[in-house]
Parts: C-alpha cells; sequence; structure tokens
C-alpha cells in the first residue's frame, strides 16, 4: 500500500514548533527574472550546448527543438501541481502529496542531485569567459563565483530579483548578438538543421542516428529545466494558485526562445561541420565580428554564470530549508536549517549549499553531466505521475489551474522519457541508481519508521483550502 502523505495537526502559532514562514514579496515579473536566470540562456548555450555541437553537430538544433515541445508537457505538469501545492519543497513537495512520501524522498534525493552539481560545474566556466582579460585558474575562480553567490543568496528575495534582472538582460543581448552574426555570416540553407550530420574523429563527416538524438534528449532537457524554480519560489510569489502557473510557462517560451535562436543561427553560421562539432563558440563570434565583440560577448556570459550561481544557491537553499521544515533529518539538522535570518531567508541553508558547492569546484565532475541529464529525466517521469494522480479525491475540486487535454499529456510524457532513461549509457544509470538505493536505504532505516514525525510536507496557511 503507498504510504500517502495524511494531514498533520499543525502547532500553534507563535511557538517555537510553529513552521517557519517565508515571506511573499514577489510577483510574476520577480518570480519570471528569477527564473530565467536559473535557466541561464547565455551560460547554457556557451557551456553546455557546445557538448551537444560537438556529439549531435547540425542535429544539436533539432534535438533542443524536440526536448522544448517535450517541456511544454512538463511544464503543464508543474504549472498544476505547482498549483495544487505550493511549497517551497517544489517537486518532493508534489509528488509527496500525490503519489507518497516514498516517491517524493526519491524525486527530492534526485533534484537535490541536479542543484548541488550544476552550480560549481558551470561557475568553474566562468575563468575561460574571463581570459580576454585575465587569466584565472578555472577552479579558484569558481570557488569565488560560488562564495559569492552564497553571500548574495543571504539577502532580501526581492533585492536579488533586481540583481538577476539585470544580469540577465546582459545575457539576452549577448545571445542575440550570437544570433545576429550567425545568421549574417550563413553558409548554408535551413534544410541543414534537418541533415543530421556530424564530424567525426578522423575529420569525415558522419550521419547522426535517430538513437543519438534520443540519448541526447536527456541533455536537451536539462538545457530548460530551470523553469521548475518558479515552484520552488511558490511560497514567496504574490497569489500562487494563479502566478505560478504563469511564471512557469512564461519562462519555458522565453528560455525557448533565447536558446534555440542562437543554436539555429550557429548552425548556420558555422562554415562546415567540423567547425560546429568543434564547439568553439568564442572563436566562431570573434571571426564572425572582431575581438572586441568577442570580448563582449565573453564578458556577458560570464556575467550570465556569475547570476546562474546566485539563483541557484537562492533555490538550493529553498529546498533544504522546506525539507527541514518537514523534518527530512534528525531534529538538531531540521532546527538549523529551517532557520531563518533577518533579511527573510534561510541563512543556515543557504551557507550549507554555497560553501560545499565552492568546495566542489576543486573536484572533476565532467562525467557528472551525465549523472544530472539522468537524474532530471527521472525526476520529470515522477513528476509526471504525480500529475496523472492530481485530481484525485479531494485535489479534484482544489482551486489551481488545470492543464489542458489531461489525462492524455502525463500518460504521453511517462512513455516518452521512460524511453528516454533507457537509451542512455549504463554508467550513467548505475550512478544514478545507486544514489537512489542509498536514498532509499536511508527512508526504510530512518524516515519510515518515524513516519509520524518525520517526512512530513507542509503547505503555507494561505495556500490551504
Amino acid at each position: 500500500m503507498t504510504d500517502t502523505l495524511r494531514p498533520v495537526e499543525q502547532a500553534v502559532p507563535g511557538t517555537a514548533d510553529s513552521p517557519q514562514k517565508l515571506k511573499r514579496s514577489i510577483g510574476v515579473v520577480g518570480g519570471t527574472l528569477l527564473t530565467l536566470s536559473c535557466v541561464t540562456p547565455a551560460s547554457t548555450l556557451f557551456v553546455v550546448v557546445p557538448d551537444l555541437f560537438g556529439s549531435l553537430g547540425t542535429a544539436t538544433a533539432l534535438t533542443i527543438a524536440i526536448g522544448s515541445v517535450l517541456c511544454i508537457a512538463v511544464a503543464f505538469c508543474y504549472s498544476e501541481l505547482g498549483t495544487l501545492i505550493p511549497s517551497a519543497g517544489g517537486e518532493y513537495a508534489m509528488v509527496s502529496t500525490m503519489a507518497g512520501r516514498l516517491a517524493g524522498w526519491l524525486v527530492f534525493v534526485l533534484s537535490l542531485l541536479v542543484v548541488v552539481i550544476v552550480p560549481p560545474v558551470i561557475a568553474m566556466g566562468t575563468a575561460d569567459y574571463l581570459a580576454p582579460i585575465v587569466h584565472l585558474d578555472p577552479a579558484m575562480t569558481g570557488a569565488g563565483v560560488m562564495l559569492l553567490a552564497t553571500l548574495a543568496g543571504l539577502l532580501d528575495l526581492r533585492a536579488n530579483a533586481w540583481i538577476t534582472g539585470i544580469f540577465l538582460v546582459l545575457e539576452v543581448i549577448a545571445a542575440a548578438v550570437v544570433a545576429f552574426l550567425g545568421f549574417a555570416h550563413g553558409h548554408r540553407g535551413p534544410g541543414s538543421l534537418l541533415s543530421l550530420q556530424v564530424a567525426g574523429a578522423d575529420g569525415r563527416t558522419d550521419s547522426v542516428t535517430a538513437m543519438l538524438v534520443v540519448s541526447g534528449l536527456a541533455v536537451a532537457l536539462f538545457i530548460t529545466q530551470g523553469f521548475s524554480t518558479a515552484v520552488y519560489l511558490s511560497e514567496e510569489l504574490e497569489h500562487p494558485r494563479r502566478n505560478v502557473a504563469r511564471t512557469v510557462l512564461a519562462t519555458l517560451a522565453i528560455s525557448s526562445v533565447i536558446i534555440l535562436v542562437p543554436v539555429v543561427a550557429i548552425t548556420l553560421g558555422a562554415s562546415d561541420v567540423g567547425e560546429l562539432t568543434g564547439g568553439d563558440l568564442s572563436g566562431m563570434v570573434t571571426a564572425w565580428s572582431s575581438s572586441a565583440v568577442g570580448t563582449f560577448v565573453s564578458l556577458c556570459v560570464a556575467l550570465a554564470i556569475v547570476n546562474a550561481g546566485i539563483v541557484m544557491v537562492i533555490q538550493n537553499s529553498r529546498v533544504l530549508f522546506a525539507s527541514a521544515r518537514d523534518k527530512a533529518w534528525p531534529e538538531p539538522v531540521n532546527k538549523a536549517f529551517s532557520r531563518l535570518g533577518r533579511f527573510g531567508s534561510p541563512w543556515i541553508s543557504t551557507l550549507a549549499v554555497g560553501v560545499p558547492g565552492a568546495a566542489l569546484c576543486f573536484v572533476n565532475l565532467d562525467t557528472l553531466y551525465g549523472v544530472t541529464g539522468v537524474s532530471v529525466t527521472g525526476m520529470y517521469l515522477l513528476v509526471a505521475v504525480a500529475a496523472l494522480l492530481a485530481r484525485r479525491g479531494s485535489h479534484r475540486h482544489t482551486p489551481a489551474w488545470r492543464m489542458p487535454l489531461w489525462p492524455a499529456v502525463p500518460l504521453a510524457l511517462i512513455v516518452f522519457l521512460a524511453y528516454i532513461l533507457v537509451q542512455q549509457e549504463v554508467g550513467y544509470l548505475l550512478w544514478t541508481g545507486g544514489i537512489t538505493a542509498v536514498a532509499t536505504l536511508y527512508w526504510v532505516l530512518y524516515l519510515r519508521p518515524r513516519r509520524d514525525t518525520r517526512w512530513l510536507v507542509t503547505l503555507p496557511e494561505d495556500a490551504r483550502v
């Protein structure tokens, strides 16, 4: 029998045992700016997309386009579940409520794996884009970016929305410059986007198979994955029943355009398939324009990485805060991680995710991109299952945004994601499976025997019906 959540007796307001509350301080615009900054289109374009160019060549744009279409269905699931369960716990709160606490715990572990690994990996790319001005050690620079992001994460969320909004404008400008230059120097027609060619190690042009495109979809899903940040901010969004869905869908639409249009332009503007597969985007931009323009774009990307670090630390700290408030850990740990600072931010949780992130910059994390892709796909799969169960019992009548074409959308999504998952490399599946097995063991030995006092998902009082 599924171990589903039961209503929990609420503590008396104002007592020491009362759940800590985050402050509702941002609207759709602020939430969209923060969420877009987590997608970080420019740093994704310059840090993650080159890896796809290296393996998929001219099929990269098609793969990202297919991933974006799949993400529409994912966004529908997030929008409906996020308005039903507007909790800072995000995916785990939604899945725990709908599909049972074990499923929610596994989603929490997968999401934590994603958000802990990605920031330091991206942060270490900062040094490459500061190279036109100064040469720095990648690990030291990445650690500095993570510490800076941690300090910014201690501030009020409204202040961070303005900071990240300014940085976001700069990275959108950089993406627009790349798109303009790529289209202006086009060497091939639109038909090349469907030619599915990649340069092999021997310099010859090889065909990209359909199975290789399917395998690349895990990374393509990761590229636009940041729209899910909106549900982590749902406790700090004003009118969450309405604004969560607006923020999720707006972020997905904007980020897909910002990323996909430059990818198409780069594909058309590359002199040949070999240059495209090489993935030296900065070199291409300089060749299309001048060193000054290349330097400007590189600096914008460096700022975008800093911006992404700030938002990811904010997101990660909210996940850890929510897990402590929901009693996922031994009591001393729960009390520490759920403590709020003078600016209303969970300061110990912020330090707990930011400082280790700085330390991870000194670890070789290259292979963890594959693990992250598997984790994102598995997390989306469990969210789709929860969306399929979202209209049972009392939830059927709860005021919320409702997706069109339910239950066809979550059912189709489950099939597609399961297929994508089994096409991933065995090594990545084993790593993720091993971490999931350890998490399940923690559930069996610690959480489930204490199910009346541990892992109890709570909702803000103004979100309950």
